[in-house]
């Protein structure tokens, strides 16, 4: 007989479904659930620009968190290790870092240098922030306006974090010492100086207490400075960067330009503000030899086909051996990447580099006076002696100035830029047509032919190699991190071109940059933000 079919009603069917369906959840919730990978962190220590505006884009880091990082690792480090880099933080860098992420998240856009900290050394005038110059004599002098430099970073969206410790007046090339904040020590060994006069400035970049970070060299004090910190320091041809708003030491010699701890991130400043400014007419001569931008120039393997011209007048004599073999490593790591090394002599070089130095500091600083500060109190080298506060070095080569102006030697050949003076352009097109001669890219040797000297150490100071030849022919040169000798002391090799040949001298530092990495952070100072 059929068995009778069972209908079974439709709200029965929907409940049995239901029944099911809630069986199903709970024997699901009942598994165990692996774990989700922990949320990505971002790594301060060796941050990049590039790093820091893709941590942006991802969500995962805002300026605002980015500054009080920095102003944390400052807090932690600076004054209790004595390290002595910073002389001012930036009271409104957090609420400037707040205005930024807000301008991010309205228009989806980044700036250049969007949300970048920026360490600046204390003689760059920053408008309503104190500028001394490392001096007590200009204490409380704030600005009416930056400095070109200045000006061109904020555009971008640079945000100042902070005013860093220098040579007093950018003096000596030695130290780093002021009546400010007194002496700076480098962050690879505190028993050793960070030379000067940017060591405030090459000293906080290297501990990562600012992303990037701009100093003043007159002589060596970017490319010293930041030879002595494993950091990459431009000294730009001169009149390619305007110094206006820069406190002067010698305006014929001095310019102003990156200190950072990677090729990229200096190229990325030098972007912003190479070009004409008419408030410094020397960059007058830049006109027609800016690129429309220097990243393009940034060649993985642009030490491929090179021919370089290596200074064995700098690098034959006088030189430690630790410094030798880490400079012929250097060689030996070009020639690997596909450059060839090439012996360059300069005939009559020390003939031509003498006389090249003229005392002009009473005149330069005391226009700067007029112009900038505008105090009854200090108009004349005389105030600034009156108020003193200086090292026993600075003190020495101020009252020189006294009594001293133009060439020690040959008084009677006018002091001039790199571009009328006779001696400046005699020296120049004799380094420019040997390297034309043999067809050279650019001359290396290293920054320095010893290490650092110990912290109170005159005699120990010997082996600065940047004072030799940019300074006087105006030529531009990258100091770039080749290594380091007993006692974790930094050594930096420098690489010199033609004027206004940045370009080429980018793609050769970026080459020798990806092929040995030679940077590392100092150790002591990494803890916070990894």
């Amino acid at each position: 007989m059929q068995q009778p079919i069972r209908i079974i009603h439709p709200v029965c069917r929907y409940a049995f479904l239901l029944l099911l369906h809630l069986h199903w959840l709970m024997s699901v919730q009942a598994q165990p659930r692996p774990k989700s990978p922990p949320a990505p962190t971002f790594q301060l220590v060796e941050a990049t620009i590039s790093d820091i505006h893709r941590a942006f884009r991802s969500g995962s880091l805002t300026s605002e968190q980015l500054v009080n990082e920095y102003l944390k690792r400052i807090q932690t480090y600076d004054q209790p290790t004595k390290l002595n880099s910073i002389i001012l933080i930036n009271p409104d860098a957090v609420a400037t870092a707040r205005a930024l992420d807000a301008e991010f998240r309205k228009t989806g856009k980044l700036r250049p240098l969007h949300g970048i900290p920026v360490i600046v050394k204390d003689n760059f005038n920053t408008k309503g922030l104190q500028t001394t110059g490392g001096s007590i004599a200009l204490k409380g002098f704030e600005p009416m306006e930056d400095a070109w430099q200045v000006r061109k970073l904020r555009e971008a969206g640079a945000v100042i974090l902070a005013k860093s410790n220098m040579a007093e007046w950018a003096f000596t090339p030695m130290h780093s010492q002021s009546s400010m904040a007194g002496e700076t020590l480098n962050p690879y060994n505190l028993a050793y100086v960070p030379a000067g006069s940017s060591g405030g400035t090459a000293a906080a970049v290297a501990a990562n207490m600012g992303t990037v970070g701009l100093g003043s060299d007159t002589g060596n004090s970017i490319r010293g400075p930041s030879s002595h910190n494993a950091l990459v320091g431009l000294r730009t041809s001169l009149g390619l960067v305007s110094r206006y708003g820069i406190i002067p030491l010698y305006t014929r010699n001095d310019v102003g330009g990156p200190m950072c701890r990677t090729v990229e991130d200096a190229v990325r400043l030098l972007e912003i503000t190479a070009g004409y400014d008419p408030n410094d007419p020397i960059t007058q001569n830049s006109q027609g030899k800016v690129p429309k931008n220097y990243t393009q120039f940034l060649q993985k393997d642009g030490l491929k086909g090179a021919h370089i011209g290596v200074m064995r007048q700098i690098t034959d004599k006088n030189i430690h051996p630790e410094i030798k073999q880490l400079f012929n490593q250097a060689l030996l790591d070009m020639t690997q990447a596909g450059a060839k090394v090439i012996d360059v002599t300069i005939t009559d070089f020390d003939l031509l580099r003498a006389n090249q130095w003229c005392a002009e500091f009473r005149a330069d600083v005391e226009d700067y006076l007029r112009t900038f500060v505008k105090r009854d109190t200090l108009k004349t080298l005389e105030d600034i002696i009156r108020v003193g506060g200086y090292s026993d070095i600075v003190r020495d080569r101020i009252t020189y100035q006294q009594t001293h102006t133009g060439r020690a030697g040959h008084p009677e050949i006018p002091c001039g830029d790199a571009f009328t003076d006779p001696l400046r352009i005699k020296y120049r097109k004799a380094i420019e047509a040997e390297m034309d001669r043999l067809h050279v890219d650019a001359l290396v040797y290293p920054s320095w032919n010893y290490p650092p000297a110990l912290v109170g150490d005159a005699k120990g100071y010997k082996g600065d190699n940047s004072q030799l030849i940019a300074p006087a022919t105006g030529q531009p040169a990258f100091t770039i991190p080749m290594g380091f000798t007993t006692g974790n002391l930094p050594a930096g090799i420098q690489f010199l071109g033609r004027m206004f040949d940045e370009p080429t001298l980018i793609r050769l530092v970026y080459g020798y940059e990806q092929k040995t990495h030679r940077r590392v952070a100092p150790k002591q100072f990494s803890a916070i933000g990894q």
